[in-house]
């Protein structure tokens, strides 16, 4: 006799019965791979930003670059090793760019609400 162990992995290694019309989970395109290096630039992600964005002040950056470093989506624009800007189409607004700059008093990156200028 099987266990219930043993019989839920059998079960998930048969295909269920295709219906007519339906496609089978074998017909499905294969996800999570990457099939072009630098494709995620394609996709605009910045509109699930979670209703703050990050401001960055010129003026206070040192350029030290550790929000570059920290930053989870790569949407801190670098020109000639000096940080130039945010890129918007990709930031979701985590704030941990904010977080982690060193610049005192006063950071050179702050977060806004979404819309706000500073």
């Amino acid at each position: 006799m099987r266990t219930d162990e043993e019989e839920r992995a059998g079960s998930a290694s048969r295909p269920m019965p295709e219906k007519e019309g339906k496609r089978g989970w074998r017909d499905l395109p294969l996800g999570a791979v990457v099939t072009e290096a630098g494709s995620a630039r394609a996709y605009v992600t910045g509109e699930w930003r979670s209703g703050q964005r990050p401001l960055l002040d010129t003026n206070r950056c040192t350029s030290c670059m550790i929000c570059w470093v920290y930053c989870p989506d790569a949407a801190i624009k670098v020109e000639g090793g000096k940080v130039v800007g945010i890129d918007y189409d990709h930031c979701k607004g985590c704030g941990i760019c904010a977080a982690e700059c060193p610049a005192r008093p006063e950071a050179a990156i702050k977060m806004v609400a979404e819309g706000e200028e500073g």
